[in-house]
């Protein structure tokens, strides 16, 4: 092996490190996003308590309805542009991951099933 394999070898594991990060950052703003949805629905329906006086609901939960929808909206904002910029990123690192493979002078290894016999 070369050192411009080598080096190569080297750049296309770092690369895979960073498309790895990138792919958990993504998951976790899937999940930012889906708790956001959760507590958007979760203040309007505690709102719709409030609004309807069913158990005896207050001032305090009208305020809190309003700041659980409110902190949902900002939340899901969010975390749909930081997903929107990680996946854009994840391409790029995969189309350059897939360029740099592509240019390694790759051999075909013949009789490799006889050999692990």
């Amino acid at each position: 092996m070369t050192d411009d394999e080598e080096d190569s070898t080297e750049d296309i594991s770092q690369l895979e490190e960073r498309i790895e990060a990138l792919a958990k950052s993504a998951e976790r703003c899937r999940k930012f996003i889906l708790a956001s949805k959760v507590a958007i629905a979760a203040g309007v329906a505690l709102l719709a308590v409030v609004i309807l006086g069913l158990f005896g609901a207050g001032q305090a939960a009208a305020l809190g309805s309003i700041a659980l929808v409110l902190g949902g909206i900002v939340s899901l904002g969010s975390n749909v542009s930081t997903l929107q910029q990680t996946v854009a990123a994840l391409g790029a690192a995969e189309m350059l991951r897939s360029k740099m493979i592509g240019a390694i002078d790759l051999r075909v290894v013949r009789d490799a099933a006889a050999k692990l016999m």
